[in-house]
């Protein structure tokens, strides 16, 4: 999203670190780097100018943000959605 809060970004002293920028369990998942193309399920992105809740909160937002449906249409068939074996987390951050 060049928000600037992946670790030594220009607002991550401000903002905070992004958790999907640090979330390398998801390394590689629709090609991303951590969970960079991989970021709906993960509590605490920064979106609509507030950092995010849970997974639960916040994917009616995420299915019309620019961001995934620019992966979803480039990943296609490909696309993963959600993980086998992942539970996005109940608590918000």
């Amino acid at each position: 999203m060049k928000c600037g809060r992946e670790p030594g970004g220009e607002n991550e002293e401000r903002l905070g670190t992004c958790p999907a920028s640090i979330a390398i369990k998801y390394d590689g998942i629709n090609g991303g780097k951590s969970a960079g193309r991989y970021c709906w399920p993960v509590a605490g992105t920064f979106c609509n100018g507030q950092i995010q809740g849970t997974f639960a909160a916040k994917i009616k937002d995420c299915l019309k943000c620019p961001f995934f449906l620019l992966v979803a249409r480039q990943e296609e068939e490909s696309l993963v959605f959600m993980k086998l074996g992942h539970t996005p987390p109940k608590n918000s951050i």
